[in-house]
C-alpha cells in the first residue's frame, strides 16, 4: 500500500477509495478506475503508425498495397499496386491497425506493413 493519500473517487467524490491490485475502489458508489500515477496521467504516449518503408500514417491517407493478399471469401486477392483511398488508423486485431474501404471488396482492416504512402 503507498503512503500518498488516494484520490477521491471520480464519480461521487467520495472519500474513502481503496486499492484492489491495478485498481482503486470507491466503497460509496462501487467506481473502479485504475490507479495510475500523475506522471501517466499527465502524458498519454501518442501511438505513431508507419507503413512499410517507414512513413508515418495519418487518418485520410492514400496508400498503396506493396504486395498481393489473400482475401477470405474471394477467389481473387487484392493485387500489389492497387490504391486504397482514405484510411482510418484504428485499433485493430492482431495488428491490423488500417480501417478503409478497398474497391471490388468493400470494407476491411489492413496491416500497416503492407502498405506504403503515395
Amino acid at each position: 500500500m503507498t503512503d500518498t493519500p488516494l484520490p477521491p473517487c471520480p464519480e461521487c467524490s467520495g472519500a474513502y477509495a481503496y486499492e484492489m491490485g491495478a485498481l482503486l475502489v470507491c466503497p460509496e458508489c462501487g467506481h473502479e478506475w485504475p490507479a495510475v500515477s500523475d506522471d501517466a496521467a499527465e502524458a498519454p504516449a501518442e501511438r505513431v503508425i508507419k507503413d512499410a518503408v517507414g512513413n508515418v500514417l495519418a487518418d485520410g491517407d492514400t496508400v498503396t498495397v506493396v504486395k498481393g493478399l489473400k482475401v477470405k471469401g474471394s477467389t481473387s486477392g487484392i493485387k500489389a499496386g492497387t490504391k486504397v483511398r482514405n484510411i482510418r488508423l484504428v485499433d485493430g486485431v492482431d495488428g491490423h491497425d488500417i480501417d478503409c474501404k478497398v474497391e471490388g471488396f468493400g470494407p476491411m482492416q489492413l496491416k500497416s506493413s503492407v502498405v506504403r504512402k503515395v
